[in-house]
């Protein structure tokens, strides 16, 4: 969110917060109702306070039809939310958070001992990227090689295929499937 953003916001709630708490106090008989109604009609009738109000007003209207009917998102915010965007001397590309999942995937699905794979990214402001693998393993799998293996071969595809560094690829042993028992008729 930019810096305007967030002060007319900041603005904006402290004056809801004011008005909410005064209607509070009205109800519960804490605040005299004749003294608030001289205080509005000497807001609204004289020359130079009215011409105050109806400023502040047509501002809190412009800022509520703003956060009711426009997306506050930047461009910035969605690129990082879709993926990550390459750029070079004949253009530009866009690799999305989906495809690296797909891909990790596919790696994935290539041991044997891996089974139920799901994947998740993250990028960050960098381009770093983080992925996330949940799995279930087959109940002969060494994990702790399948793992290092797994991490090594996920690692080297991303490089391989998106020319992106991966920071990070954790994982996460869900389960131990059982044994396939083998009926013999």
């Amino acid at each position: 969110m930019k810096f305007v953003e967030k002060i007319t916001l900041i603005i904006y709630s402290n004056i809801m917060l004011i008005i909410a708490i005064l209607c509070c106090l009205l109800v519960f008989g804490w605040l005299d109702m004749g003294a608030v109604g001289n205080i509005i009609k000497y807001c609204l009738t004289t020359d130079p306070a009215s011409k105050i109000v109806l400023g502040v007003s047509v501002l809190f209207i412009l800022l509520s039809i703003r956060c009711i009917f426009f997306d506050p998102t930047s461009k910035e915010e969605l690129k990082d939310k879709q993926g990550v965007l390459l750029e070079n001397e004949n253009g530009k590309l866009m690799i999305s958070k989906e495809t690296i999942e797909n891909l990790v995937a596919s790696v994935a699905s290539g041991f044997e001992s891996a089974e139920e794979i799901s994947t998740r990214v993250e990028l960050d402001r960098e381009n770093n990227v983080k992925i996330f693998v949940n799995l279930t393993v087959s109940s002969n799998a060494v994990i702790k090689d399948l793992s290092a293996n797994l991490q090594n071969k996920i690692k080297q595809k991303v490089k391989q295929s998106t020319d992106l560094d991966v920071k990070e690829v954790n994982i996460s042993v869900k389960k131990v499937a059982p044994e396939q028992e083998i009926k013999q008729a």
